[in-house]
Order: C-alpha cells, then structure tokens, then sequence
C-alpha cells in the first residue's frame, strides 16, 4: 500500500519490496549461474531473468533521475552511483564476444550495495561512515604509513637470513599485511632475533590497529542511530 512521509510525499513501499526481492533473487541467480552441471534449459532460465531484473532495474534508475530535484543530482549521488553499476555490466557484456569483458559481469555483485538503499540498518552504516569518514580516510594514511614501515623493518632484519622470501620491501609487503592485521598464516615469519623482536612489537600494535576503526565506526554508528532518532521525532 501507499504511505507518505513526514513532508506529506507518496511513498510506494511495494515497489520498494519489490525491488529488494528482485536483488535478492538476482544475487541468487548469479550464484546458480556458477554451478557445474547446470543444463541448457535453467541456464535459459536464468538468462530469460536476468535480462527481466535489469530491465526493472534500468527503469527504475532512470525513473529515479526524472523525480530527483535537482535534475541530475542522483546521478552523482552515492546511490546514483551504485544503481549504475548495479546494470552497467549487462549492458557492457551482452552481445560483445570478448571473454575478457565479460569480467565486468561480476559488478553485478554490486547490487548487494544496491539493497543497502531499502534497509535501514545499512542506511545507518552508510550515515555513520559519512560521519566518520574524516577520520577512516585519515587512519587510512596511517595504516599505509604502517605497513611500510613494517615492510622496511622486516626486510632489513630477516633480508639476509631469507633472502628469497624477503627479497624486497615488496616482498615482505604480505608478512607486513598478515602481522600488522593480527591474521599471521603463517606462510613467511621471522627466523632472526632481531626479526622476533621486530615482530613482537608489531603485534602489539596490530593489536590496537585493528581496535581503532572499530571504535570509530561504532562511535559513529551510534551517533547515526541519534541523528535519525531525532529526525524521526
């Protein structure tokens, strides 16, 4: 049924289900499309529907750029941006016959952020990384910086002792990944003293750079579920 909101504006709530399940069914789709020993006629099937959902979905982003004021400001805008991405690929794949472009099919994962439009939980994370961003973009830098520094660090220690695995500040680029992220496969660690030590103290600080985004996003997190309460009324 029809609601409105609170500025009195009509709000189709079915078209909005409608499309969840539509994405839904499309991600479905494209998981069934990987299976082996599909026959010809599902995989027909599941043609004659993707080209059904992206039909949907075309007219909807196009509907959605007549009724947005200003003209043209959802075609920018975040959602504008991953409504297009979220069809762009049928469009780029279909009827071309090079393999190698039909990698762009994959973007069809996108439409798993296209959801995020009709739910407001992931309204409110995308709120709260709007309200943290400043900070995520600049602890960014700092883990870049990080794990730089660990690559030099653990090149100059283990260099000499593993002189394959540790052949470069690029190589020790993955162990700086692994360690600095607490995940440690394993697959390249340290075999010097002074690489040890090296490591034990970058994973104390892995430790807490795995803490500070959490924080930050779980600050911002609820600072959105506020605001929103407060729009609400």
């Amino acid at each position: 049924m029809n609601t409105r909101d609170k500025n009195g504006r009509v709000s189709f709530r079915w078209f909005d289900y409608i499309i969840q399940a539509l994405i839904i069914l499309s991600l479905i789709s494209f998981a069934l499309e990987t299976l082996p020993d599909l026959s010809p006629q599902y995989k027909d099937w599941l043609r004659v529907f993707e080209v059904g959902t992206v039909i949907i979905f075309t007219i909807e982003y196009f509907l959605r750029i007549w009724i947005s004021r200003p003209r043209g400001s959802y075609v920018v805008s975040f959602f504008g941006i991953v409504d297009l991405v979220a069809i762009l690929p049928f469009y780029i794949s279909s009827g071309i016959d090079l393999r190698s472009i039909r990698i762009f099919r994959l973007l069809r994962l996108f439409r798993l952020l296209k959801f995020a439009r009709y739910s407001s939980a992931m309204q409110r994370y995308h709120r709260a990384f709007m309200i943290a961003r400043e900070e995520l973009i600049l602890f960014g830098f700092t883990a870049l910086i990080m794990f730089y520094l660990s690559s030099v660090g653990i090149y100059y220690f283990e260099n000499e002792a593993q002189p394959e695995t540790f052949a470069s500040v690029f190589h020790s680029f993955w162990w700086a990944v692994a360690t600095l992220t607490t995940v440690g496969y394993g697959d390249i660690y340290p075999v010097t003293v002074g690489g040890k030590v090296f490591t034990f103290f970058i994973l104390m600080v892995g430790l807490g750079f795995v803490a500070v985004p959490t924080g930050l996003f779980a600050s911002a997190l609820s600072s959105a579920r506020e605001e929103i309460k407060e729009e609400k009324g």
